[in-house]
């Protein structure tokens, strides 16, 4: 068609013509809700770097919890930050861990929440890695041992799903057999297939307490140059038992979203990481831009690209913008 036949701007005069016609729709359906538990009670301490998010005791965790269930969210991705480190991480599957104990206080104030819990050693750690250390060298196989003992002490905790995040070669593998072991062969996996070595998880480091005391993360995550060794890596996940995939970050992946979407039939999430939020944030307050608008447009933009599911510190505030 050429013009005058054809003009795009016949549908766009006015909003209810562009809603009829949107292609793109976010859903409080979409939502997993990632928090930050504490040892103590009462806590409800400000994250500096990530405004209007918090490290919550159990006690809090539990109420900000039933807060977004009542908006609508249908899950939480929980972290945790242990009263002590050690080189091994055990704070990590101890049976009163802190995300163990919030868990359980979770499913039982708010039983219909999906309580998701990330799995790694990172914030359990005193040298901050995501693994079991030889020699100052991430040991990967070692590593697997402990990430499934936390899967299982989390899930008989209560949990729903467990995400594991610490990027270990054959960890989806190591989850599903020690799972289906303790016949908890119905417990899904969301798997952290491509994440990347981004400068974007800074002020997540302060929020969970996990830079790493020496080096970087570049070992085990992936090279934010390399966009086909994420589809090996999705491939992997999904041959050893992933029953929702991921890309983390989500903003400067756009791309490898899209082609996770065209490649991949299972559920595909993206994480919305503490930088993309953050920066946000810091130029809404400088009245740099509208925090609203640029919120609903890069979520937009995340699904868009081919996310079913988005894990963002904007859950609760995007659920009462589209709850209106």
């Amino acid at each position: 068609m050429q013009f005058p036949e054809y003009r795009g701007r016949r549908l766009r005069k006015n909003e209810n013509l562009r809603r009829l016609v949107r292609e793109t729709n976010l859903s409080v359906d979409d939502l997993v809700y990632p928090l930050f538990a504490v040892p103590g009670k009462s806590v409800k301490k400000p994250i500096n770097s990530m405004p209007g998010q918090f490290q919550l005791s159990v006690d809090y965790i539990a109420k900000e919890a039933r807060d977004a269930f009542e908006l609508g969210i249908p899950a939480v991705l929980l972290f945790g930050i242990p009263a002590k480190k050690d080189e091994s991480g055990t704070g990590a599957f101890a049976k009163d861990g802190i995300v163990q104990q919030a868990v359980k206080r979770i499913k039982n104030e708010v039983p219909e929440m999906l309580v998701i819990t990330d799995v790694c050693l990172c914030e359990y750690t005193s040298h901050g890695h995501c693994g079991i250390l030889e020699k100052g060298q991430v040991q990967n196989d070692m590593t697997l041992e402990v990430l499934a003992e936390t899967a299982l002490s989390q899930v008989k905790a209560g949990a729903d799903m467990v995400a594991p995040s610490a990027m270990m070669d054959g960890q989806i593998a190591a989850l599903r057999e020690t799972l289906d072991e303790n016949a908890l062969e119905d417990i899904p996996i969301m798997a952290y297939s491509a994440k990347y070595a981004s400068s974007f998880y800074g002020p997540f480091r302060e929020a969970a307490e996990s830079a790493p005391q020496f080096g970087d993360r570049k070992s085990y995550q992936m090279d934010p140059a390399n966009a086909d060794e994420a589809i090996r890596e999705i491939s992997l996940d999904v041959s050893e038992g992933a029953d929702i995939i991921m890309v983390k970050p989500a903003l400067a992946y756009l791309d490898v979203i899209y082609r996770a979407r065209q490649e991949f039939d299972l559920p595909l999430a993206a994480y919305n990481v503490s930088g993309e939020y953050s920066m946000i944030k810091a130029a809404a307050q400088l009245g740099w831009l509208d925090e609203e608008k640029a919120m609903m447009e890069s979520l937009t933009a995340i699904k868009r690209a081919g996310a079913d599911i988005i894990i963002t510190y904007w859950a609760k505030q995007l659920a009462q913008v589209l709850n209106k």
